[in-house]
């Protein structure tokens, strides 16, 4: 029996780390098109490290230990123009950034450090169009952001791409310049569970595109998401009046039915008199 259980483990560690015995670690990553996504290769690099990237079994990043050499993208493979321009790598820790990711680039990512070995599924799903909202002046409007926000994710929210409010893990800002005071002066409220932001007592000049940008940290990846909304607001009809006038009107017309009563009294006790 104790025969059977080791030999039942060395099957499990084989089967865990590979025949080869190297360890093959698989993450799986979901984001939207759009994002950007950087796949961490958790280490600090080493000067005798050797890190490569690989996306179906083509090399897309290279750094040597001593930077003696490093590449990317076409860099790596002439002819290759797949991610022209969006890749990044980190010199530090090999980690591996990959900017305005569209439907093309979902699949297996290999990244091999000496004789480790980490794949990353990226799953890519399509962005979600930019939703209206159609309000009245003087309503208030809750931005929905959409999802649960987590300690270390950072959201901050921009109207104009002018920073209105942010959220840092239990940390939060609104209004952090003078122009952003002026407009929403004491009309902005952010929800701390969801991150979605409430404008109050809106008005006209409040119309125009929102931007919500929403970082996901972890210690596998980070996605950076761009959320946009779209907020129109119509004016309530004026009905061409000052509120001076208003009241006058109103007390025109007290007066006018207190006149019509006392004429109606009178009338009534003159035909009595005369009978």
């Amino acid at each position: 029996m104790k025969l059977f259980f080791n030999v039942l483990a060395v099957v499990w560690f084989l089967l865990d780390h590979g025949v080869s015995g190297v360890y093959t670690e698989r993450v799986s990553v979901s984001v939207m098109e759009g994002d950007s996504v950087t796949l961490h290769t958790g280490v600090e690099r080493q000067h005798q490290d050797s890190i490569k990237w690989y996306v179906s079994s083509i090399r897309i990043a290279q750094i040597n230990g001593d930077l003696s050499f490093i590449c990317t993208d076409v860099r790596c493979n002439e002819g290759t123009e797949r991610f022209r321009d969006r890749l990044k790598l980190d010199h530090q820790t090999g980690s591996l950034t990959i900017t305005n990711i569209t439907n093309t680039d979902s699949g297996e990512y290999k990244l091999k450090i000496n004789s480790s070995e980490k794949i990353f599924n990226v799953f890519i799903s399509d962005v979600p169009a930019v939703k209206p909202y159609e309000m009245k002046e003087g309503e208030s409007v809750t931005l929905d952001a959409g999802v649960t926000k987590h300690s270390n994710n950072v959201m901050t929210w921009y109207f104009s791409d002018t920073l209105i409010a942010e959220i840092t893990g239990d940390q939060n800002k609104i209004c952090t310049d003078d122009q952003c005071n002026k407009r929403f002066r004491d009309r902005l409220k952010l929800d701390h569970q969801t991150g979605s932001l409430t404008i109050t007592n809106i008005r006209i000049t409040d119309s125009g595109d929102y931007k919500l940008k929403i970082i996901i940290n972890s210690s596998k990846f980070s996605i950076t998401r761009v959320k946009r909304f779209s907020v129109s607001i119509t004016a309530v009809p004026d009905s061409g009046l000052s509120a001076a006038a208003v009241a006058g009107v109103v007390v025109g017309a007290v007066l006018l039915v207190a006149a019509v009563a006392a004429g109606v009294v009178y009338c009534n006790r003159r035909s009595r008199t005369v009978l």
